[in-house]
């Protein structure tokens, strides 16, 4: 199954120093400070946030059947030793790509949004004002009665130009063609339900969930043409208004970045945003992390950043408990700075 190949790249490149549950975690997309860090320090940016409605009893049920397989073995703690026959499988490529990071489950927004649209278009067509939308979120219905009305629908002309803008797209991304049949046969139209996740994995003899897999490959794939060429597609790209993140900070590290960009140390920030300390240090590790240009030289050195790395190398880990016990005068969040300042998203 993909989800457990998905796993276990994960479990993987955790390099047996995080739990189980971490990994949860970053499916799950959870915004502490830990879950951000591990997502620098491994480069797991493209599964961040992939799976934001998983259930931990689903979670649960995978690692089972890896250990049952004999692919991971779990520890009393939490923490999972992989086989050799769990590194081997975990060395093959996972077969698909994803952009968590920049969309976090937005991307399943944007569909709701454009499955209304077609939908509302496909029933006016026929000259059918009420029907039962397939979209239940409110926030959403309201914006596509926004969109329909300033785009003045009734006229018919919107409908071309959807239906040309999706056409062009969708031809420009590599990806397969199954791919794209399983975007097209979710949607809805008048007198044609899309298709359940049941059916398209009947159809396509595979797991629902892999077949949801596929399907937010697909449409991370499809998001990232229509960004990268808003000009060709601004139709779609409206559709797609506040739906890739481009804001990589959490927006508590963002308050405390302004304040330390504009000269108050960290006790200060502390004081005035009534934050424990501990809470600061996430965030100014969040912002190494995702600023190039941020220097940690104010709180760790170049030689004491040398000496960590050093010990990152020769004794191939990034365990903050390991570390800290080699180097014992430095500080966790020393630590931590300089393991994420390494740690750039793409």
């Amino acid at each position: 199954m993909l989800i457990q190949q998905i796993l276990l790249k994960i479990l993987h490149t955790f390099q047996q120093e995080r739990t189980v549950s971490a990994a949860y975690h970053l499916l799950k997309g959870k915004r502490s400070g830990q879950t951000i860090h591990d997502v620098g320090l491994f480069n797991l940016y493209s599964y961040f946030g992939l799976l934001p409605k998983l259930a931990r009893h689903k979670f649960d049920e995978h690692i089972d059947l890896m250990f049952a397989k004999s692919i991971i073995i779990i520890e009393e703690n939490g923490f999972y030793t992989m086989t050799e026959q769990g590194k081997q499988l975990a060395s093959q490529p996972v077969p698909l790509s994803f952009d968590g990071w920049h969309y976090r489950g937005n991307e399943h927004v944007f569909y709701g949004r454009l499955s209304l649209i077609i939908q509302s278009l496909s029933h006016q067509l026929h000259h059918k004002k009420a029907f039962i939308p397939i979209e239940k979120n409110e926030q959403t219905q309201q914006w596509v009665r926004q969109f329909l009305v300033r785009h003045h629908y009734q006229n018919g002309l919107l409908q071309q130009a959807i239906y040309t803008e999706m056409t062009a797209s969708l031809s420009e991304i590599a990806i397969e063609e199954n791919m794209k049949d399983i975007l097209m046969y979710r949607l809805t139209g008048y007198n044609e339900p899309g298709f359940t996740w049941q059916q398209l994995a009947f159809g396509y003899n595979m797991q629902e969930m892999d077949v949801q897999l596929h399907y937010i490959s697909a449409l991370h794939t499809w998001l990232n043409e229509l960004y990268r060429e808003k000009t060709k597609y601004p139709i779609l790209n409206e559709i797609m208004q506040n739906i890739r993140v481009e804001v990589v900070l959490t927006a508590s590290a963002n308050s405390t970045a302004q304040l330390y960009r504009a000269g108050r140390t960290l006790e200060e920030i502390s004081h005035i945003r009534r934050l424990k300390m501990s809470t600061i240090e996430d965030h100014i590790v969040e912002l190494a992390m995702n600023e190039p240009n941020f220097s940690i030289e104010p709180f760790v050195t170049s030689e004491e950043q040398k000496q960590i790395l050093d010990a990152v190398e020769d004794y191939d880990t990034k365990r903050l408990k390991t570390l800290k016990e080699l180097m014992p005068q430095l500080s966790y969040f020393q630590l931590r700075l300089t393991l994420a300042k390494g740690a750039t998203p793409t």
